[in-house]
């Protein structure tokens, strides 16, 4: 990827004259030498497995552990009562980060974005939006590709700049990029320019700073599932705030490498190592034991 700033993004788009994606799309294409139809084509094929992880949803399925499964299918009973707090659009995001989140702790096909443990993120967003859309389906379908460019943009810069491990930078590497990326890619489905799209991009960023990754039994679950809805109802309001006009003070290249010094400070213990934060409360360690025996 020839980006290492989502500044570079904007400033080839302008003088160009080309949109945020096509850029992205256009560095695919001489990176892997491959045609604009080849790249487009594995993109398809990315939102494909996306959306068919969300259909194979098994609610009655649970982790090896146990510890996992289930969540989803009880958040969309929920969400069929009409009685959330959140309404009907974010309670369906809720459940799609749930049900993704969960299907990948029950070793079911995913896609990382950018992580199998943030995988749920990115589809929770854009996902609900494609199903409100679907009556047109060739252009809602094009649309849904072009955004996953942006955050795909987005995620490239993410992993230049940062990291996107939670074992390098903490939980913020994971959930935070993802919910870059989804901002990102949220501003521009709803038609907002590179300029609200890079502020999004940052407004998420800034909200997840500082978030730990402390795995309980150093499993993929707890708390891991449920910040993925963190994550996406993070990128749905920074989304929301960047297309009413709303700028980050702290240019979005910059909280990159903000997040990249934050992660290299953090402790050992909260990077993926199961020693600190919730996996070292009492009932984390009472967890792990129980799942050692």
């Amino acid at each position: 990827m020839a980006y290492h700033s989502l500044k570079e993004i904007v400033d080839y788009c302008d003088k160009r004259n080309v949109s945020f994606f096509q850029a992205v799309l256009d560095d695919d294409m001489e990176e892997r030498k491959v045609t604009r139809e080849e790249s487009m084509a594995q993109m398809y094929a990315m939102w494909d497995a996306m959306l068919l992880a969300s259909t194979t949803y098994d609610g009655k399925l649970k982790s090896a552990s146990g510890l996992t499964g289930g969540q989803g299918a009880a958040m969309e009973e929920y969400r069929k009562t009409g009685k959330t707090l959140c309404g009907d659009f974010i309670s369906q995001v809720v459940v799609q980060a749930l049900q993704m989140g969960e299907s990948n702790a029950c070793m079911k096909r995913i896609v990382a974005a950018p992580t199998a443990g943030s995988c749920g993120v990115l589809p929770a967003v854009l996902i609900p939006y494609f199903r409100m859309y679907q009556e047109d389906a060739e252009d809602i379908h094009r649309a849904m590709i072009e955004s996953l460019y942006v955050a795909a943009g987005i995620g490239q810069v993410i992993a230049a700049r940062a990291f996107i491990a939670g074992a390098a930078g903490g939980c913020q590497a994971e959930i935070g990029a993802a919910s870059s990326m989804a901002a990102g890619a949220l501003t521009a489905l709803k038609g907002g320019d590179n300029q609200q799209i890079c502020h999004a991009s940052a407004i998420a960023m800034k909200s997840l700073l500082g978030l730990v990754c402390d795995p309980v039994a150093g499993l993929v679950e707890v708390p891991c599932v449920k910040r993925n809805v963190t994550g996406a109802v993070n990128a749905l309001t920074a989304a929301d705030m960047a297309l009413a006009g709303i700028t980050s003070a702290i240019p979005a290249d910059q909280v990159f490498d903000a997040m990249r010094e934050v992660g290299e400070k953090m402790h050992l213990s909260l990077k993926e190592t199961g020693e600190g934060g919730l996996a070292a409360t009492p009932e984390g360690i009472r967890i792990t034991k129980s799942l050692i025996q």
